[in-house]
């Protein structure tokens, strides 16, 4: 039993490293990215909500761009001064200035800085479906989620997991994940169209 236990604490030890290693390797090594990603909502008994799929690029610090495709239909763009959160069907924008919206927001853990530890506290979160998960909790109580999780494998991420405070659970899976592709700098670019109403922070 001792012995049992012994491994255990040691296998434990070695997934944290593992999962906190593999982190930092992505924040120190992922200069930019490029993926498409599977979105999936759960509300608070486990019942789909809602599926989406999309793509997203970003660029360190505070440039990325997430495009949801049908039926969410979004745009949300950081460009490095502000968010854009574009709704296509409504024809709606909301704008925010970066420091207020990405400050502990799980953008913020793909395309903020390198040092996110000031912003969240890490900590290892186990071994599950091939992959080493990470938990990010946000510092801020203003966070507009609990928790976020990170699954690695490696060559990077590979999934993020999102808990907000009413009990759902957003999950992505991210495939044809490129590291530090070349980025045009127009995709960071947003101009509200024509006859959009614009809300928020200018």
């Amino acid at each position: 039993m001792r012995f049992a236990l012994l491994l255990a604490l040691l296998f434990s030890a070695s997934a944290q490293a593992a999962a906190i290693d593999r982190f930092k390797t992505f924040l120190s090594g992922t200069k930019s990215a490029r993926a498409e990603f599977a979105q999936t909502v759960h509300d608070r008994s486990g019942k789909v909500t809602q599926e989406s799929k999309g793509s997203f690029v970003f660029q360190r610090p505070g440039l990325f761009r997430w495009v949801y495709a049908k039926p969410v239909d979004q745009v949300i763009v950081g460009d490095g001064e502000r968010v854009w959160i574009h709704d296509r069907d409504l024809n709606q924008v909301t704008v925010r200035k970066l420091s207020r919206a990405l400050g502990s927001t799980p953008a913020a853990l793909l395309a903020g800085s390198a040092d996110v530890e000031k912003a969240f506290e890490l900590s290892e979160a186990g071994a599950r479906d091939g992959l080493e998960w990470l938990e990010a909790k946000p510092r801020e109580r203003e966070a507009g989620f609990e928790r976020v999780r990170m699954g690695f494998d490696a060559d990077g991420i590979r999934a993020m997991e999102l808990f907000d405070h009413f009990g759902q659970t957003t999950q992505l899976r991210f495939s044809s994940f490129v590291r530090n592709p070349k980025v045009d700098a127009s995709e960071f670019r947003f101009q509200p169209p024509k006859g959009a109403d614009v809300l928020g922070e200018k």
